[in-house]
């Protein structure tokens, strides 16, 4: 009888290693599949910006690390303050974010500007947005995320994932945007 019970004790182990074994070779296969994302997407995540206050305040802000926004939908966009149709959408902008707040949407938008220029126009025109400064070193940056034309406003929408699903040259509506939001949500 003792032989007996070791070797099922034995057996009853060795099935619970392995099936440990293959739930941890799934887990890390299903997770490295859904991690990946494009070297593009990557190359985003990984940037830093200094902050700015979107009321215009010159005290300095801190820096804005797109990676502690991934996990849920964001939209990306750059702007400039000499841009007229990035200043006509700047406030649509805002009002998504307010209005898709509730399922998860941010919003981030990058000044492709002097920081005395986005800071003067923020004054004039508040916005309640996550605001970040590219410098002019931003348009490079639109080039990586797919704007060839290096065109303003641009826009880039990431699922919650962090992957790429939208990109706009030129402004932007909000029949677009809503189309976006249903995009995103179907997956």
């Amino acid at each position: 009888m003792n032989l007996q019970r070791r070797w099922l004790t034995g057996s009853l182990v060795a099935l619970g290693a392995a099936g440990a074994g293959v739930g941890l070779a799934w887990r890390q296969r299903h997770t490295a599949q859904t991690s990946a994302i494009s070297p593009e997407a990557a190359a985003f995540w990984s940037s830093h910006f200094d902050g700015l206050d979107g009321h215009g305040g010159a005290a300095p802000r801190p820096a804005v690390a797109p990676a502690s926004l991934r996990g849920q939908p964001l939209l990306l966009n750059f702007w400039a303050s000499w841009c007229g149709p990035c200043v006509r959408e700047l406030p649509l902008l805002a009002r998504f974010q307010e209005a898709q707040r509730a399922q998860g949407w941010r919003v981030l938008g990058l000044a492709v500007d002097r920081r005395e220029a986005a800071l003067g126009f923020l004054a004039k025109t508040p916005l309640d947005l996550e605001l970040g400064l590219a410098g002019l070193t931003g348009l490079e940056l639109t080039r990586t995320l797919g704007n060839s034309q290096g065109g303003l406003p641009f826009s880039v929408a990431f699922d919650a994932r962090g992957e790429i699903v939208w990109r706009r040259v030129g402004e932007t509506n909000e029949a677009e945007l809503a189309a976006l939001v249903a995009k995103v949500a179907r997956g």
